[in-house]
């Protein structure tokens, strides 16, 4: 059995994408990683890092208007980028097609996860970002639950 927990780590925004990137490189889907912390934490500087590890190319936008952003991978999966950041805690998630993420056999990154309470698959990465002691830097710690893929270390 593998580690199921990582951190608290102070990492800077560089080594925050350079993490999300091996990430990327390396996660077998399917696989789902909630992500939470403050707004401007580093949610989507890890997400957009972990896509570009995983070799999506070209621009990848933030969902915060669209929802949901889907990319494929080079490595031959999807990649659902999904912002709840816009809706409240119990709003209904159906119509962004929640089921179908839920179910996905690709890759689902979640920011604003706590918006989703209870409505996540059991089998998930929690990723927490948040300030550090310092503004360069980040506090970042992650969490294995269920049967997720092993965690990708620092």
């Amino acid at each position: 059995m593998g580690r199921d927990s990582l951190g608290p780590e102070s990492f800077s925004e560089a080594a925050l994408v350079r993490w999300g990137e091996l990430i990327g490189s390396r996660l077998e889907p399917p696989l789902w990683i909630s992500l939470r912390g403050p707004l401007g934490a580093g949610k989507s500087v890890l997400a957009r890092a972990i896509c570009r590890g995983a070799g999506v190319g070209g621009h990848i936008p933030s969902p915060s208007f669209t929802l949901v952003q889907c990319y494929h991978s080079a490595r031959g999966f999807q990649i659902h980028h999904v912002d709840l950041f816009r809706l409240n805690p119990g709003d209904p998630l159906e119509p962004l097609g929640w089921d179908e993420l839920v179910g996905d056999e690709g890759v689902v990154l979640l920011e604003w996860a706590d918006r989703a309470e209870g409505q996540q698959p059991a089998d998930r990465w929690e990723v927490a970002i948040d300030y550090g002691p310092s503004t360069d830097l980040r506090v970042v710690s992650a969490g294995r639950l269920g049967g997720a893929g092993e965690l990708i270390p620092w």
